[in-house]
């Protein structure tokens, strides 16, 4: 939902980037002051737990943006071999930091109350090392940098010179700044939420600010609606690439300055607390990652489905028909969803008795559920301050909402004067669940979507409700501040000595929130918590969700932060129906992968206005191979589901029609995500490190490690200019058609209105099935195998899997029964194609009767010879229903390189009946059938 009409984002979009382009030239053109002279390391020591302990003593004071913090406490640990932490703190008096029960780590050393027990001055520089990072630091001025120990590249170096635009390390109260030296050909990514107009990479003297805000998506260069202080480096030395990370966990506002050449934080609060991970793939990174912050939530099987939504189904006999008209037009629907419309004025927990009556709702809902669709509703974290309403009566008796001076903070959103929860509280959590418990028992939703979490508010300040005045006003729209308000800025948490670039245009970081000298549980700061407010309500969430009935959750939220991924999945925000914004959906899908977030999307067709017929076919094209694959649209714009238009439903049921039959391949690589944080969208450069020419290619991506899906982007377009890293690649929708490369090239493919190219790359074995109108349905035919060699090849190999289990179980995991994995693998070698199969926990694939009934294999000479089938290690006698063919295949590119021009076949074997729970193997000869 969005709290702006479509004309004020224009406005903004048009004066941010004018904005933009002044701060750029200024950035570029104009070095700040420095802050001081920084601080000097007087001690350090071994810590009991085999880390480093040191003391930092301010050199210089001065009063820029408050006083110095006089002294430090500096903690440094190898955490594992390719993680190392350096926590920079306060010496003398606890500091804010994330808690440690939202997101799960070791806790540094308690501060030592006096630093009078000095050793001898600490030598000058000084090293401590893991077998992959190195730490070392100077003493005087003090700086560290973090090395690479297997070729001493410098990862991270925090001393500054006289010609550096940024100061040594400055610690206040309110103003934290540290940098760090970057060898300019470094390919940097991450450091969002924002919509980045230059693709993937971060580009030098762009701003990027961390506060989380509700700001829409069509703003380009702003803070949104989630904080993740983490980039990505990815460096190449001679050919050779390496990856790592850099993580500050840190929830305060900052401000990041990219140079190209070096990267300044600037934060108002908190501490340094920095994570390294030393990769140095961009894979082992972000399984490094994750491992520290959560590994990305197990998502239920028809979360993979299409969903459709709209803001705007103003009754239950819009939402019917929506269902029946997916179905009439034959596109795959699994998820139905409902914004507000469901509601009573908008309150949580409710509904509408008019629109939504229960009984007429549940039937609806019975129906659904047993054809296998799923039905979701919005919530959001304003409870409208309205004495006769349960969910307020019973939040006030347990006293859980966020206080200013003592009473409940006073706010506005769609129900008109709301109080927000406060979900630090313990006893809030546990009021939520109830909440979430009572609804569920009115309505059996399958899922929760929680928005406006960062937290939005149509006012600022400190607002009353008028006397005399309805608010919201019944004409007026429901965005206008109704309440009686005035600002707040007598407090150094509501006007902080450093301007952050909120939304953009230096707003005070209290515009359209919660006022930040609001308070906490425990006495803590909205200051401080402010951007885990959308990341501390998707953990409440969780938990309820996970109590229901013992099913896995899902969740949806707007507002994420590091570790939001652990619990919940994301969409994009506030999208625009333009090309540019289905150009941006790319980068920023692909960089929440990195941020852990891999279950991501955006609202397809555009949120709003509306979406021309053409940029509609395009981008369900698109979207249809997002992770999270949802339509949305907006209460102002025209209908847009999918099969308004006959072309745009042509397209869906071609692109989604794939998506339904890659349903087993998207779900193993959503296990893969559980277990080691793999993202399922992924830039090309996470399978080509190498390849410099794919580091910030933003307009094709990965599904997996070896699916490449190159879309149309621009309007009038009937062909695409695609890059084709080295080797052989398959047309998906057409496996005779392939592409071979031996150095990397573009190539214009054939695009028309309903056809977007996705191909399947060499040495790869990829399970699919035959599709359907829902995932339940789908789910039950036959697999089939697509393997993958190189065109032509003698030798090779290929290998793939398949994760199959219960997916309504809360874990996502082998070993409880429920369960199947199954290994691929192929070779082909002296004459001698073979495939075959390795099978962990064989029994629920075997109670589920999957087969295998077809097996293509692209890229050799063909078949000859017998044909032979093991399954378990006993011959198949009869092969007489196996019905096996030859097509060769084209290559209609001629490439400048020399590609592939010999001949190559797609070898068709149908018929089988191998169970999928059973090892099996299968042979035969290479050559062509005379």
């Amino acid at each position: 939902m969005a709290i702006s009409p479509p004309l004020l984002s224009l406005i903004i979009t048009t004066l941010l980037l004018s904005i933009q382009c002044v701060a750029g030239v200024n950035a570029a053109s104009t070095i700040p002051p420095k802050i001081g002279k920084g601080y000097r390391l007087i001690s350090i020591e071994e810590s009991p737990d085999g880390g480093l302990v040191g003391h930092l003593q301010v050199k210089q004071k001065n009063t820029i943006y408050g006083p110095d913090i006089p002294s430090l406490q500096l903690y440094v640990k190898h955490e594992n071999e390719d993680r190392l932490r350096v926590h920079i703190t306060d010496a003398d008096k606890q500091r804010w930091e994330v808690p440690y029960n939202l997101l799960p780590r070791d806790q540094p050393p308690p501060l030592k109350q006096t630093i009078g027990r000095l050793r001898k001055n600490p030598i000058a520089e000084s090293e401590y090392s893991s077998s992959e990072l190195v730490f070392s630091y100077k003493s005087d001025p003090f700086s560290f940098s973090v090395k690479r120990k297997s070729n001493g590249e410098s990862l991270f170096d925090s001393s500054s010179d006289g010609s550096d635009p940024y100061s040594d390390l400055v610690f206040k109260d309110q103003y934290l700044e540290i940098s760090t030296k970057l060898p300019k050909d470094a390919s940097l990514y991450g450091l969002g939420e924002n919509t980045q107009p230059h693709g993937i990479k971060l580009y030098p003297n762009d701003p990027y600010t961390l506060w989380t805000t509700d700001v829409s998506a069509i703003n380009l260069n702003t803070d949104l609606y989630g904080s993740h202080p983490v980039y990505m480096d990815l460096r190449n030395v001679g050919g050779k690439a390496d990856a790592h990370a850099v993580l500050l966990l840190n929830s305060n506002g900052m401000d990041v300055v990219y140079r190209g050449d070096s990267l300044t934080y600037k934060v108002i609060g908190g501490v340094f607390d920095f994570y390294f991970f030393a990769g140095p793939t961009p894979l082992a990174v972000v399984d490094q990652y994750t491992a520290l912050i959560g590994r990305p939530a197990p998502m239920p099987y028809w979360a993979l489905g299409f969903h459709q939504c709209r803001w705007g189904y103003r009754n239950l006999s819009v939402v019917e028909d929506v269902v029946e008209n997916y179905k009439k037009a034959k596109i795959p629907l699994d998820v139905i969803w409902n914004d507000d419309d469901h509601m009573d004025f908008h309150k949580d927990f409710t509904l509408n008795p008019i629109s939504y009556p229960h009984d007429k709702l549940l039937a609806f809902l019975d129906k659904i559920h047993s054809q296998g669709m799923k039905y979701i509703v919005l919530i959001d974290p304003g409870i409208n301050v309205n004495s006769t309403y349960g969910v307020y009566q019973r939040g006030i008796a347990n006293d859980v909402f966020i206080k200013y001076e003592g009473k409940p903070y006073l706010a506005q959103v769609w129900p008109g004067p709301v109080y927000f929860p406060d979900y630090l509280n313990p006893k809030t959590v546990d009021w939520w669940v109830d909440e979430i418990k009572r609804f569920h028992e009115l309505v059996p939703v399958n899922g929760l979507w929680i928005d406006m979490n960062e937290a939005s508010n149509f006012c600022s300040g400190l607002c009353t409700i008028p006397q005399g005045k309805k608010c919201p006003s019944v004409t007026g729209p429901g965005w206008d501040c109704c309440l009686d308000c005035k600002n707040i800025t007598k407090t150094r948490w509501d006007d902080p000595p450093y301007k952050i670039n909120a939304s953009g245009l230096e707003v005070p970081i209290g515009f359209k929130t919660i006022a930040t000298s609001a308070v906490h549980y425990n006495g803590v700061l909205e200051y401080d918590a402010h951007s885990l407010y959308g990341f501390s309500e998707t953990i409440a969430t969780h938990i309820a969700l996970q109590g229901l009935e013992g099913k896995r959750p899902f969740i949806l939220t707007r507002s994420t932060f590091v570790g939001s991924g652990h619990y919940a999945a994301h969409w994009t925000g506030d999208n625009k129906g333009t090309w540019d914004d289905l150009k941006y959906s790319i980068s920023t899908m692909l960089n929440f992968g990195i941020f852990g977030v891999p279950m991501v999307g955006s609202d397809i067709c555009g949120f709003y206005p509306a979406p021309t017929e053409e940029l509609c076919n395009r981008w369900i094209e698109l979207g249809a191979f997002y992770p999270f694959s949802r339509d949305h649209a907006n209460f102002y714009s025209p209908r847009q589901e999918l099969y308004q238009w006959e072309s745009v439903a042509e397209s869906a049921r071609n692109a989604l029609g794939m998506r339904y039959k890659l349903l087993p391949y998207l779900y193993t690589l959503n296990y893969e995500a559980h277990m080691s944080g793999a993202p399922i969208a992924r830039p090309l450069f996470f399978s080509f490190p190498d390849l410099i020419e794919v580091y910030g290619l933003s307009t094709q991506f990965l599904l997996g490690s070896s699916l490449m899906v190159s879309p149309v982007l621009e309007e009038g377009k009937t062909e695409v200019k695609v890059l084709f890293p080295p080797g052989t690649w398959y047309s998906l929708f057409d496996m005779t058609q392939a592409v071979v490369s031996k150095e990397s090239h573009y190539l214009t493919l054939d695009a028309p209105l309903h056809v977007v190219n996705v191909h399947l790359y060499q040495n790869t074995i990829l399970p699919m099935q035959q599709g359907g109108l829902i995932s339940k349905e789908a789910r039950t035919t036959p697999f089939s195998l697509i393997v993958t060699f190189p065109a032509g090849a003698k030798e090779g190999e290929a290998k793939g899997n398949l994760f199959l289990d219960d997916d309504e179980l809360p874990e996502m995991k082998l070993g409880n029964g429920y369960s199947s994995y199954v290994d691929f693998y192929s070779s082909v070698s002296d004459g001698k194609v073979k495939v075959w199969s390795d099978v962990k926990e064989s029994k629920f694939a075997l109670q589920n009767g999957w087969t295998i009934e077809r097996v293509t294999v692209l890229g050799l000479e063909g078949v000859g010879g017998k044909f032979a089938v093991e399954i378990d290690g006993v011959p198949v006698e009869d092969t007489s229903k196996v019905e096996i063919s030859a097509t060769e295949l084209k290559f209609p590119q001629e490439l400048e390189d020399g590609g592939f021009r010999g001949k190559s076949m797609m070898v068709d074997i149908n018929g089988l009946e191998l169970p999928v729970g059973k090892k099996f193997t299968m042979s035969w000869k290479v050559g062509i059938k005379g």
